[in-house]
């Protein structure tokens, strides 16, 4: 662990605290994307303020990052949050190519001190579709793949 690091560490629970005990905007989450020492975005927990179940600090910091950067990648990137991140801020953290992540508090101590329990979706999620409590139906999947059939072959396509 580096003085950069600590500091990093530092803002993103300082941004966890003013959104949940000052703004009472959300939850207890806030994080910081840096890449080269340099701060590329920063978000905070907003869920309640927003009426937005996906307006984590996770994801806003990746927002702004990748606006700052005029990128959907972050290769090269480290994201600095003040809590373990949720199944959906993960999964945008690897859709994002970040390279690496510091947390502060654990998804346990979310649980323990603020009734934030992820452990039903992470089951879910290693459920098959047909068994999770969602029901999931699958339409139309000829006219979709007509879609992605052109999409294969668009010359100008933006490859992830």
């Amino acid at each position: 662990m580096t003085d950069d690091d600590i500091r990093f560490m530092k803002r993103a629970i300082e941004l966890s605290e003013k959104t949940s005990l000052i703004d009472s905007a959300g939850g207890v989450f806030g994080s910081v994307i840096v890449r080269d020492g340099e701060i590329l975005g920063e978000g905070a927990n907003r869920v309640v303020a927003e009426n937005d179940p996906t307006w984590h600090g996770e994801m806003e910091a990746i927002r702004k990052a990748c606006k700052k950067t005029g990128s959907f990648k972050l290769r090269g990137a480290t994201l600095y949050t003040s809590a373990e991140p949720c199944p959906m801020c993960m999964a945008a953290v690897y859709w994002a190519g970040i390279e690496r992540v510091y947390y502060g508090a654990t998804n346990g101590d979310a649980l323990e001190y603020g009734d934030f329990d992820d452990s039903m979706i992470y089951g879910e999620l290693k459920k098959p579709v047909s068994q999770r409590s969602i029901k999931c139906t699958q339409i139309m999947q000829e006219e979709a793949v007509e879609v992605w059939k052109k999409y294969k072959n668009k010359a100008d396509r933006v490859p992830y």
